[in-house]
């Protein structure tokens, strides 16, 4: 019911691709709840979230694309990633994006997470094909071939790559659950009887960090890099862990950062933990249930962004002051008093 009610109020007001910008015809959706007096200093009063563009599949994966002034996004189910500029509004980037097999196929074959490595290269978690690659061409001039990054644990094929954060070493630390099979975790084509966090070391190698996350999906690394925190969208155990991360890269000390279980299934808190974002003061930036959650770096919620929709992703983007949202169809952004992490 929510969504129909929210596509409605997009089609009435003219919110699509193109159109307006900051202040100047996006229309707004959703609402902020205020939990802390902190949430202050991150939001303004006033802040709204503005529907950028709509009637996607399934959202994913945002990646602010700094020379260039873009963003790049997944729609996962049918195989792309798109690009949204202001001004511009949405195209066709990248198809295939996350299977590059012959052979027809359902569930969502797509990557997911996106992210830029060092030098500027995008690099993919590719649902489909199983791996973390990186996209063989230029930004400017994108084209679906790729190097594989990652592929195995073990010598046994991965689930299906989800989400990644990098570390000022080159490495790559990423989940791997089982969404991009077509049978999840049943699938006859499972090799691994777990779901890992990995690290994928500058020398290519894959070292698992820990299966004892039932679902991991969003991660993210402190600003200073010592914590490494873990979404598991998990419904019988929705939930942010978070880890010291030792010298040698490995994890250590795993916790419960917040337990968000008792939401699942409540009228109002649709979907589970997922994508997330860390910001300079080292605030989370969480999606799950009921929308974006917003933790301080001690674990408080501040206040959450209601989206009214399950809402997969989040990254800071523009001058860094800017949050886009992937939630289910829509494409959205506000303006936040804090910079993102990386600006």
């Amino acid at each position: 019911m929510k969504r129909i009610l929210i596509f409605g109020l997009a089609l009435s007001t003219g919110a699509c691709a193109g159109g307006g910008g900051k202040g100047h015809g996006y229309r707004t959706v959703g609402g902020i709840d205020r939990l802390d007096p902190r949430l202050d200093a991150l939001l303004e009063r006033d802040a709204k979230m503005e529907i950028l563009d709509f009637g996607f599949d399934w959202t994913e994966g945002p990646v602010w694309v700094k020379d260039g002034g873009y963003l790049l996004f997944s729609d996962i189910p049918p195989n792309r990633v798109m690009k949204w500029k202001e001004g511009e509004g949405t195209s066709l980037y990248l198809a295939p994006s996350g299977y590059t097999g012959a052979k027809p196929r359902g569930g969502e074959p797509g990557s997911n997470g996106l992210h830029l490595d060092a030098q500027g290269r995008l690099i993919l978690c590719q649902h489909g094909d199983r791996r973390v690659a990186r996209m063989d061409a230029p930004l400017s001039a994108p084209q679906p071939r790729f190097v594989s990054l990652a592929d195995k644990h073990d010598g046994k094929r991965l689930n299906s790559p989800n989400d990644a954060t990098l570390h000022s070493s080159g490495a790559l630390y990423f989940t791997d659950p089982p969404y991009g099979l077509e049978g999840n975790v049943k699938d006859p084509a499972k090799e691994l009887d777990f779901q890992g966090v990995y690290r994928l070391g500058t020398d290519g190698k894959v070292t698992l960090l820990t299966k004892d996350v039932t679902r991991p999906n969003g991660i993210a690394l402190s600003p200073d890099e010592k914590k490494l925190y873990v979404a598991s969208s998990d419904p019988a155990k929705a939930i942010w862990m978070v880890y010291d991360v030792q010298a040698d890269g490995t994890l250590a000390n795993g916790k419960v950062f917040y337990d968000a279980t008792k939401w699942v299934g409540v009228f109002g808190y649709t979907g589970l933990p997922d994508g997330l974002k860390v910001d300079v003061k080292g605030n989370l930036w969480a999606t799950g249930p009921g929308g974006v959650l917003i933790f301080g770096p001690d674990g408080t919620l501040l206040g959450m962004l209601r989206t009214g929709e399950a809402t997969s992703n989040c990254a800071f983007g523009e001058d860094g002051q800017s949050l886009f949202i992937t939630a289910d169809m829509y494409l959205l952004r506000i303006r936040t008093k804090v910079k993102g992490k990386g600006f």
